[in-house]
Order: C-alpha cells, then sequence, then structure tokens
C-alpha cells in the first residue's frame, strides 16, 4: 500500500483544527441533544491519533460528520489507550477539567489547546455506581484530567465542548477485562450516554520506519474488520493467537483492547460496521459503530 502524504507536515500545527471550528461550531451548536424517544446511542471504537490529527482535515471532517448522524449524547464515557489503573478509576467531573498533554516533541501550540467539558458530577455519580456495584473500592475517584486518547477525537465530534465527559481507566490490557467493563457500561447507553473506546486499530511504530511492513498491518486491519463486522468476540478476544501480523499490529495491547471495550457494551456485535478507515502514519485509523 503506498502512505499517504504526511499529515505532520502543516505550516501551522492544529491549522486543521482551527479551520474546522470556523466551519462546525455553527453546526454542533444547533445539533439535536438526545432525548429518550431517540432510544440508546451507539457504541464507538475511535482511532484517535497523536496531536497532529488535528492537522488532518479529512481526520477531522470524518469524525466531525460521524458525531452529526447521532443525536448530540447527554454524556460521553470514554476509555483511552492511554490510562491503565486499578482498580477501575473515573476522571476528575469538575467543569474544566484540565487536558493531561501526555506526549512529547511535539510543536508547544499542542500543550496550549484547550477542551474546557462541562460538569459530569452526575455522570460520575452514575458511572461509579454502575461500577461499583455496591462494592466497597472496586472504584476511586481522581484528579486526573482527560489525556489525548479521549479529547483529541472528541475536540473534532464535539467541538464547542458542551458534552459532559468522564473518563474511566483500563483495568488492565486483558481482552477479557476490558470485555465485562465495556459490558457494564452497556445501560448507560439506554440514558443518552455515549460510550467510547478510545485506541487505534493499528498501532505499529516498527511500520512508520519500515514500509516493508505494511502488508502485516493491512492484514491484521482486514482480519479484525472482517471479526468485528462478523459480531465473533470470541475471536477478537484470541487476536495474538489467531490475527495476520499480530505482534507487528499491536507490539503492545493497549492501543488495540478498547476495541473490546466497545463490543463488551454492544447489544448485539454482529450490527458492527466500520464508519471510515484510511492509512495515517502507516497505520490503519479504522473506526467502528456498534447497536
Amino acid at each position: 500500500m503506498t502512505a499517504v502524504a504526511d499529515p505532520w507536515a502543516q505550516p501551522l500545527p492544529a491549522g486543521a483544527y482551527d479551520e474546522l471550528l470556523r466551519r462546525a461550531l455553527p453546526i454542533t451548536r444547533a445539533q439535536r441533544r438526545w432525548e429518550p424517544a431517540d432510544g440508546r446511542m451507539p457504541a464507538l471504537f475511535v482511532s484517535h491519533g497523536a496531536p497532529p490529527t488535528l492537522d488532518d482535515p479529512q481526520w477531522l471532517d470524518d469524525l466531525f460528520r460521524w458525531a452529526q448522524t447521532m443525536p448530540k449524547p447527554r454524556a460521553i464515557v470514554i476509555v483511552s489507550a492511554h490510562w491503565e489503573d486499578a482498580p477501575v478509576a473515573v476522571s476528575s467531573a469538575a467543569a474544566g477539567t484540565p487536558l493531561v498533554y501526555d506526549f512529547g516533541g511535539f510543536h508547544p501550540r499542542y500543550h496550549e489547546l484547550q477542551y474546557a467539558t462541562p460538569d459530569a458530577t452526575d455522570l460520575a455519580a452514575r458511572v461509579v455506581g454502575v461500577l461499583g456495584g455496591g462494592r466497597p473500592g472496586a472504584v476511586h475517584r481522581t484528579g486526573r484530567g482527560l489525556d489525548h486518547g479521549a479529547y483529541i477525537p472528541l475536540m473534532a465530534m464535539y467541538p464547542d465542548a458542551d458534552v459532559p465527559v468522564l473518563q474511566v481507566s483500563m483495568p488492565s490490557q486483558d481482552p477479557a477485562a476490558l470485555l465485562a467493563l465495556g459490558e457494564r457500561l452497556r445501560e448507560l447507553r439506554d440514558e443518552g450516554v455515549l460510550v467510547i473506546g478510545s485506541g487505534f486499530m493499528t498501532h505499529s511504530f516498527a511500520a512508520m520506519r519500515d514500509p516493508r511492513l505494511f502488508g502485516h498491518v493491512d492484514a491484521f486491519d482486514t482480519w479484525a474488520a472482517e471479526m468485528a463486522h462478523a459480531g465473533d468476540v470470541d475471536a477478537l478476544m484470541g487476536y495474538l493467537d489467531k490475527a495476520p501480523g499480530a505482534r507487528i499490529a499491536h507490539p503492545t495491547a493497549d492501543h488495540y483492547v478498547p476495541l473490546l471495550l466497545t463490543m463488551g457494551a454492544a447489544h448485539d456485535p454482529s450490527t458492527t460496521r466500520t464508519v471510515f478507515d484510511r492509512f495515517v502514519f502507516s497505520n490503519h485509523i479504522r473506526s467502528f459503530t456498534v447497536d
């Protein structure tokens, strides 16, 4: 596969995001909000990308258009590849929760961008109740803010930052643990809460360095799409033994297992469909929606 033009090479860091805001704010402010008559919100798997996602006009537009196909959610619960903590933790619920700039080597502007979401205190109480199940210590609160696996895609999807957001930690990188976490969050979807697993369909730095490995990440992406579209959760759980190119596409599990969170939150995994897929940073950014 031929790599696309390098989206990192931009004259103004996050310039494409500035342009998105100009175009999208009037649209997102007019977006109809979720009502009970709409039924449950979908569960999503989003390939979130690094901060330079904000330099890629097509990626930003894909995410924004996706959000416009749904009612604006009452709230968002997101699990990112970049926060592992056990027992399960929830992020700060305060309005304007600070962002965690958990990256280095980028232009200073990426450390200055803000995404000041509304107060999520009620959402946090609901999530703690769902996850805790009345068991002491099952969930602990933290002053932690939103990391880039959470706020980068949401900056494109809901650029007005007008939806309460709560991030939930991965209890481990075990696929079974993420599947179970998604199952516990599933009921929130009936309340207008959008549940998102945020990872990356393939996450190979080796492929970024060596184009000869593109075939391996292509093969893994094709396999994962086939299994997800079929709702084959067992196959997705056993990806290391079953998927071609698994150890090249995902040398660590952190960016893959949020997909299992999404499948666990699904009512019918066989309804999974690809919303968009491109080859960016020598990897696939395939993203799914599921009922």
